[in-house]
C-alpha cells in the first residue's frame, strides 16, 4: 500500500474508530454492544490461536527445559562444591582435634616430669629413604632447638636431635640402630643400655646378669650428664621378652616401646631439663585388674527325715466318722493308747491294737 494522502486519512479514520468501540466498550460494561462480535471473533479465531499455541509449546518447552537444565547443572555443581568444602572442613576438623589430644598429652607428660618443651610438628620422616630413622620437625635454632636434646610426646620417649637448621631440625628416633640410650627398671632400679632394633622391639642389655625381670615390667631413661642427650625419667616402654641369663655378666630383654614410630605428628623437644629427676612420675598408670566375680550359691535344704510329715494327720485331733480303735489311715498310731470305750473299765486299757469282739465277750461275762 502506498503511503498517499488518501491511506493516511482511512489509517487516522481506523484509529479513531478502534478508540470509539474500545469506549463503547468499557462504558457498557457486561452489557456492551460489541459482545456479540467479541464472542464471534473468539469461535473463529480461536482453533486458530490454539493450533499456533500447540505448535510453538514444544519449542518453548524445549527452550525451557535447556534453560532449567542449565540452572539445576549449576545447583548440582554449588552442591558438589558445598560438599568437598565440608568433607574438608570435617576432615580437618577431625585432624585438629588428633593433634589437640596429642598436644594434651604431650603437655601432661612434660608437666609430671616438669620438663620445659618446646612444641614441634613432624613436617619429614627419614625411615622411606632406607638409611635411618629419622624425622624432620618445623622448629631449629630460632625456636632455641639445640643438638642432643631429648625429643618426646605424651607417650614416652621418641629419640634426640642430631642436626640443627635455623627453622628445621632432625631427629634421630629410638628405634634407629644407631640409637642408644641408658635406661632404668621401675622399682628395681636396673640399669641398662636400650638399642634401636627398627620395627622390633629395643633390644636392653641389663648390667645385672642375675636381674629378676618379668614381662610387663617398665623402664624410663636413666638420663645423662648436663641431661644432654637425654634428660632422666622419660617413659622408654614395656619389657616383652627375657632371654635366659646363662651365667652371663649381662642380660638382654627385648622392650616395646611406648611410642608408635610410624605415627609421630606433634612432639615436644626438651629445652629446659627437670630440676630432680622425676623418677616414675611419668609411667602411665597400670591398668587395673578386672575384678573376679562373685559367684553366689543357693542351698535348698533337704527334708529333715526325722521331721513329722506335715501332711499326716494330728494324732490328737480325732478323724470324724473313723473308728478309734483302728490306726491312724495316715499311717500314723494313736500315740495316747486310748482305752477302747468298749473294753470292761476293770480291765487292762486298751492300746488300739484290742479285738472288739474280745471287749465285748468280757464285758457280757461281768454281767
Amino acid at each position: 500500500m502506498r503511503d498517499t494522502r488518501e491511506s493516511r486519512l482511512l489509517l487516522v479514520l481506523l484509529i479513531a474508530v478502534a478508540f470509539a468501540l474500545i469506549t463503547v466498550d468499557i462504558r457498557g460494561g457486561e452489557n456492551s454492544p460489541v459482545d456479540g462480535a467479541r464472542q464471534a471473533a473468539a469461535t473463529v479465531f480461536g482453533p486458530v490461536e490454539n493450533g499456533m499455541a500447540a505448535a510453538v509449546d514444544p519449542v518453548g518447552n524445549a527452550i525451557g527445559a535447556v534453560r532449567d537444565s542449565g540452572e539445576r547443572h549449576n545447583k548440582i555443581a554449588d552442591l558438589q562444591r558445598e560438599n568437598e568444602a565440608l568433607k574438608q572442613k570435617l576432615g580437618s576438623d577431625v585432624r585438629n582435634r588428633s593433634r589437640l589430644n596429642q598436644l594434651d598429652a604431650m603437655l601432661k607428660t612434660a608437666g609430671e616430669g616438669q620438663y620445659g618443651i618446646k612444641a614441634a610438628q613432624v613436617i619429614g620422616i627419614g625411615a622411606a629413604q632406607g638409611f635411618s630413622w629419622t624425622v624432620t620437625i618445623d622448629a631449629g635454632s630460632r625456636d632455641g632447638i639445640k643438638r642432643d636434646m631429648t625429643v618426646l610426646n605424651g607417650e614416652g620417649l621418641v629419640g634426640r636431635v642430631t642436626t640443627v637448621g635455623p627453622s628445621t631440625a632432625t631427629v634421630l628416633l629410638a628405634n634407629d640402630p644407631d640409637f642408644t640410650v641408658g635406661t632404668r627398671m621401675e622399682n628395681s632400679d636396673e640399669l641398662g643400655f636400650a638399642t634401636g632394633q627398627g620395627d622390633r622391639p629395643l633390644s636392653v642389655q641389663l648390667l645385672n646378669g642375675k636381674a629378676k625381670v618379668k614381662a610387663g615390667d617398665r623402664l624410663v631413661t636413666f638420663g645423662s650428664q648436663s641431661d644432654k642427650p637425654f634428660v632422666p625419667g622419660v617413659p622408654v616402654g614395656e619389657v616383652v621378652k627375657v632371654d635366659p641369663s646363662g651365667g652371663d655378666l649381662t642380660r638382654t630383654i627385648y622392650v616395646r616401646p611406648y611410642v608408635g614410630f610410624t605415627k609421630l605428628d606433634i612432639v615436644g623437644v626438651v629445652v629446659e631439663a627437670p630440676r630432680t629427676d622425676p623418677r616414675d612420675q611419668v609411667l602411665p598408670a597400670k591398668p587395673q585388674p578386672t575384678p573376679t566375680p562373685t559367684v553366689t550359691v543357693t542351698v535348698t535344704p533337704s527334708p529333715n527325715p526325722n521331721q513329722a510329715n506335715p501332711n499326716a494327720a494330728d494324732p490328737n485331733v480325732p478323724i470324724p466318722g473313723g473308728d478309734p480303735n483302728n490306726a491312724n489311715p495316715n499311717g500314723n498310731a494313736n500315740p495316747n493308747g486310748a482305752a477302747n470305750p468298749n473294753a470292761n473299765p476293770n480291765g487292762p486299757a486298751n492300746n488300739g491294737n484290742a479285738n472288739n469282739n474280745n471287749n465285748n465277750a468280757a464285758a457280757d461275762g461281768d454281767q
